[in-house]
């Protein structure tokens, strides 16, 4: 089963910028979404954005106009590049499709 691994998490200041991955162990070309979910401490976990295999996104209303997923591939990978971030961003990030297993997500915080 394809494996999902995602990284590029980090502290950063409110208003930065950060760009996450999320790597396949297998080909993602047959998979017809990709998801990125969010969860903050006590809370649950949250829909953040999706991509289709034909290029189509949605974004969570928190983060629409900040957020920007996208897809490659070539190299099995999707990302989400936030820009502007807020500490409410503040969360575990973790890639996801319906076919396929959590991964162990990754940590975003983000001071104020």
């Amino acid at each position: 089963q394809v494996q999902l691994v995602e990284s590029g998490g980090g502290l950063v200041q409110a208003g930065g910028s950060l760009r996450l991955s999320c790597t396949a162990s297998g080909s993602i070309f047959s998979i017809s979404v990709m998801y990125w979910y969010r969860q903050a401490p006590g809370k649950q976990r949250e829909f953040v954005a999706l991509i289709t295999s034909g290029g189509n996104t949605n974004y969570a209303d928190s983060v629409k106009g900040r957020f920007t997923i996208s897809s490659d591939n070539a190299k099995n990978t999707v990302y989400l590049q936030m820009n502007s971030l807020k500490p409410e961003d503040t969360a575990v990030y973790y890639c996801w499709s319906p076919t396929l297993s959590w991964g162990r997500g990754t940590q975003v915080t983000v001071s104020s």
